[in-house]
């Protein structure tokens, strides 16, 4: 099941992409699928026909997802949908 996801890059606009799995910290990148816009729109810098997408994790500030996360915690039970943060520490110092 891939869960939808905002990722925040430094010195760019956020968008939207799915991953399948909770990324591992201990990896270099993040293995994104159907990124694209806020809006839907395709990003500009995006070849046509790409299917799959690595970031490396030091130009990500961090990602939402949308929706629950399987395995973690239930949503309030007064009904209200949040949004889960996934963040990291930079080994180099940097935030």
């Amino acid at each position: 099941m891939a869960l939808s996801v905002m990722v925040h890059i430094q010195g760019e606009d956020a968008f939207l992409g799915e991953i399948d799995d909770l990324p591992d910290p201990n990896h270099q990148y993040i293995l994104l699928r159907n990124i694209r816009k806020r809006d839907g729109k395709p990003l500009a810098y995006v070849t046509d026909g790409a299917t799959a997408y690595l970031y490396p994790w030091n130009r990500i500030t961090f990602i939402e997802t949308m929706g629950e996360i399987p395995g973690l915690a239930a949503p309030a039970s007064n009904g209200a949908q949040g949004t889960t943060i996934i963040g990291f520490f930079r080994e180099d110092g940097r935030s």
